[in-house]
């Protein structure tokens, strides 16, 4: 077993950090591989890696597996202990992740994943209803699984991996949580593999000007 993760910008991307996480907090080795988005023939990049074009991406030798879901049932079939093991909870987090993997466009669309940004706003109705569906989702999986620690179903696995971008979006936007919601969201953000990709996102230097808000207009 020899894993490659093939990920995008630390600061944006969002899909990259899921299985990054997973990897990090199980202590599972791996080889990380950055490619600059939206800067100059990473487009070539990406379809010389994987015909989707896009990170993340995961090498297994000669295996390959591309989207973030897909890879972290990969890793779940290779490594114990990343789903949960009785199998109400585990049924329960397959749903929150697959949830989280396929919905919530209304949030992703107005609340980008820009780890340096701090800019509070205020979301439409639509992004609020995403937000409010979250904080159940949240409150819930602590109550009903988690046994009274930090995560939704016991130990850090696959289901706080897939809300671990959101805990970025909601620290970035200044999003109001009712507080066991607050309390998950701040969980999250003080794992050392999270400490460590926010260190590594402020250090970039590369800006994607369609994930920057505040961004001048480009000149016509």
């Amino acid at each position: 077993m020899a894993y490659t993760l093939f990920i995008g910008n630390k600061n944006y991307s969002s899909w990259s950090l899921r299985p990054w996480i997973i990897l990090k907090q199980a202590s599972i080795p791996f080889t990380e591989v950055l490619v600059s988005l939206y800067k100059g023939d990473y487009k070539q990049q990406l379809l010389s890696i994987s015909g989707s074009g896009k990170v993340p991406c995961l090498r297994d030798d000669d295996i390959l597996v591309w989207d973030s879901l897909a890879i972290a049932e990969y890793l779940a079939e290779r490594h114990a202990g990343l789903w949960p093991d009785g199998g109400r909870a585990r049924g329960w987090a397959r749903c929150a992740a697959a949830e989280m993997h396929s919905g919530y466009g209304d949030l992703r669309n107005e609340f980008e994943m820009n780890v340096k940004l701090y800019a509070p706003r205020t979301p439409s109705a639509a992004a609020a209803a995403d937000i409010a569906r979250i904080a159940q989702l949240w409150t819930e999986g602590r109550e009903r699984f988690g046994g009274g620690g930090d995560f939704l179903c016991g130990p850090f696995g696959i289901v706080d991996a897939f809300f671990c971008p959101v805990a970025f979006r909601f620290e970035t936007y200044g999003v109001d949580l009712p507080l066991p919601a607050r309390r998950y969201r701040d969980a999250l953000l003080g794992m050392p593999g999270m400490q460590e990709w926010k260190e590594a996102a402020l250090a970039e230097t590369e800006a994607i000007p369609a994930s920057e808000p505040f961004a001048e207009p480009a000149a016509q």
